[in-house]
């Protein structure tokens, strides 16, 4: 059974696969994802309240509630209350990852609150960044072109200042952040490091595209790091990317991240708060990596690497500007 005169079905099935295989490869715009398709209905979906009485809006309240009282005793609770889980402040102290509390029982909700998998995965991203930047560096020295730098959303600017080494340093360093309190601890970081001849760090809108206008030096290596998961919509995505499009010239080289899946998505939506004004609630949009690299190729940039975390969450490219 199943035996006898298999060969004309894999006659028939060689013909099918060969045919497919010569076909050229249909690649489906995404650029205008934000508007439909399954990613928004996803976000639409969290971003909408749930009944108080209803079982998950009930589930929903308590545990907010006991992130509240844990932000009592846990430092790292305390500072996603008060500026936001996605605020350069929370990610600094993730990079951190030294558990804190104002007794033994909020030092250990510290470590669990550290040891979520979403937060292993963004200390896993600022090391994939660091090979990001040594990898663009050495290509830029290999061609004889200086390293300058330009970061558009730093936080406090750690993930990139780690990565700098004396034997590697950046010809020049440029930092931004819209955050006054980033800029500030960023500016701190830098005088603590001596790094002030190298390293600027000034308060700037990432999405203004006439901020990247007219920089001297002129940037070689542009990076966006966490910036745009935080934002559903790709027109103002693309402010930045052109943005870095128009700064950057032919050889130079872009580090982007992405994230085209979390598994606490609804956790995130539902219990987390997010520093951005009118957002109460951090609602993520995914962006698959077809999507975002995309939107870099549409600015003038062509992906050549990837690296991802093993949970495969977070992703960090590095595109060449055309």
């Amino acid at each position: 059974m199943g035996e006898q005169n298999r060969e004309i079905a894999f006659v028939e099935m060689r013909r099918f696969i060969r045919e497919r295989f010569n076909q050229p490869l249909y690649q489906v715009d995404l650029t205008q994802a934000h508007l439909h398709g399954e990613s928004r209905r996803e976000a639409d979906e969290l971003a909408t309240p749930l009944p108080i009485c209803s079982p998950r809006g009930a589930f929903w309240a308590v545990y907010r509630a006991s992130l509240d009282l844990g932000a009592r005793w846990s430092e790292g609770l305390k500072i996603g209350k008060e500026t936001g889980y996605d605020s350069g402040s929370t990610l600094d102290y993730v990079y951190r990852n030294q558990p804190q509390g104002s007794n033994a029982f909020g030092e250990a909700v510290d470590k669990h609150y550290l040891n979520a998998i979403g937060w292993r995965g963004i200390r896993q991203r600022k090391i994939n960044i660091g090979k990001a930047i040594q990898a663009a560096s050495a290509k830029l020295r290999e061609a004889g072109k200086p390293v300058h730098v330009l970061d558009i959303a730093s936080g406090h600017g750690r993930y990139v200042l780690d990565a700098l080494t004396a034997d590697t340093l950046p010809d020049s360093v440029r930092l931004r952040d819209y955050s006054p309190i980033n800029v500030e601890a960023g500016r701190k970081l830098i005088a603590e490091r001596g790094l002030q001849d190298t390293v600027t760090f000034d308060e700037v809108n990432a999405y203004d595209r006439a901020n990247y206008q007219d920089l001297q030096p002129r940037p070689t290596l542009g990076i966006v790091s966490g910036l745009h998961e935080l934002f559903a919509d790709n027109d103002l995505i693309l402010k930045s990317l052109y943005g870095f499009g128009d700064a950057i010239e032919t050889g130079g080289y872009l580090i982007y991240t992405g994230q085209p899946w979390h598994p606490q998505l609804e956790m995130i939506a539902r219990a987390l708060t997010s520093h951005k004004a009118g957002s109460p609630n951090w609602v993520m949009r995914r962006r698959s990596q077809q999507e975002m690299d995309q939107l870099v190729e549409k600015a003038g940039f062509e992906k050549i690497y990837q690296w991802i975390d093993e949970d495969g969450i977070f992703t960090v490219s590095l595109a060449v500007k055309k």
